[in-house]
């Protein structure tokens, strides 16, 4: 009996390893089933996306190391200077190979710019009719990165057609150069390569490999010229929190006769019937402002070359006084550009010396005469 219980002991303990080897084997064989169907987030932060602003610690530095810190600075970016009538630094040499230029074809997306939206302006056309324009600052831009596209992985791929990757390269463009102690030292990694001051605004721009741009370039509003059309994208005021006259222009109710507390109120928001539910994109209160909003197909109908200030036809554009806009060639399909513009920007020291002040064919400059007389008549 004792040989017989031992034996069937050793026996059931060689069957529960056996089963522990198959269960482990099989846990493993359905990891990796799981592992290659798992739901990975399609959302990927881009390289630019780090920690922007660092806590300013009151470090007590005595005005000989406040000194010194200045002159470290102006040593690694130049000294202050004003450059097409923006405050920036005179900034060291390029640390990259220099990028051949490419040939502009019809169709061929190439960078913008970054501006301030400084106000609306009255102007004239030559017929007598009065135009509104935004008054646009192209502020201190330079290039900061390219990648290829090759290399340029978006966060989000195309819904409708996801294995149709487009040709695009990404041109990472920055405006406004501040002090390098207001930024972390991941934010002011960003801009090793190109050698200019780290900037307070950074924009991305999707552009064909044939209009990349050397970084540490520098963009002026000459990017443009008169008569072209672009496309203004910004962010709108917010409002916060409103009702419905306020946020959809509606009318309201009566202000008197029997009507209590329901001066303001939306009213019926639903159906009767088979129909008994609150349809989507029904109009009531919420947050007002505080979306990016694109004007497109706007007229450049004058370009100050001295200040980098080029006004645009309408008074649309997103976003309140002093706010940042960008600025880039329209996708309307009957106002693209038909000729060749400065590609993939506007060089100076390749160009001719432009005037201070452009004016569209069509607009009355102010320089001129508003009145004339014919002595014959």
């Amino acid at each position: 009996m004792a040989g017989l219980r031992s034996g069937i002991v050793v026996n059931f303990q060689s069957f529960r390893k056996t089963s522990n080897i198959l269960t482990d084997s099989f846990c493993c064989l359905f990891q990796q089933e799981r592992a290659k169907h798992l739901n990975h987030p399609r959302l990927r932060n881009p390289i630019w996306f780090v920690r922007k602003e660092r806590i300013k610690y009151d470090e007590q530095l005595t005005p000989e190391n406040k000194l010194f810190i200045k002159d470290v600075v102006h040593d690694k970016y130049g000294l202050p200077t004003v450059i097409e009538g923006i405050n920036t630094y005179q900034h060291s040499p390029l640390k990259v190979e220099p990028m051949e230029r490419g040939t502009w074809f019809p169709g061929c997306r190439r960078s913008g710019v970054i501006a301030r939206k400084l106000g609306i302006y009255p102007m004239w056309l030559k017929d007598g009719t009065k135009a509104l324009t935004t008054l646009l600052q192209v502020v201190d831009n330079h290039v900061i990165r390219y990648i290829p596209p090759e290399e340029f992985n978006p966060p989000r791929s195309s819904v409708k057609c996801p294995a149709n990757k487009q040709n695009f390269g990404c041109l990472l463009v920055g405006a406004e150069s501040a002090d390098p102690q207001e930024f972390t030292k991941e934010y002011c990694g960003l801009f090793k390569d190109s050698g200019v001051m780290p900037k307070k605004k950074l924009c991305r721009f999707l552009i064909n490999p044939e209009a990349a741009i050397q970084p540490g370039t520098p963009l002026y509003v000459s990017h443009f010229k008169v008569g072209d059309y672009v496309d203004v994208r910004g962010v709108t005021i917010y409002r916060g929190f409103q009702g419905v006259v306020t946020r959809w222009g509606f009318k309201g109710g009566p202000a008197s006769h029997g009507v209590t507390k329901t001066h303001r109120r939306p009213g019926n928001i639903g159906s009767g019937g088979e129909k008994a539910r609150v349809w989507k994109g029904q109009k009531m209160p919420g947050h007002m402002g505080n979306r990016h909003r694109i004007l497109k197909g706007v007229k450049i109908l004058r370009i100050n070359t001295k200040y980098n200030v080029m006004w645009v036809l309408g008074q649309a554009i997103a976003g309140g006084t002093n706010s940042f806009v960008y600025v880039y060639d329209t996708k309307l399909p009957l106002r693209r550009l038909t000729e060749a513009p400065y590609f993939p920007t506007f060089y100076p020291e390749d160009e001719e010396a432009l005037p201070e002040e452009i004016y569209s064919d069509d607009l009355h400059p102010f320089t001129a005469p508003s009145i004339t007389y014919d002595e014959k008549a």
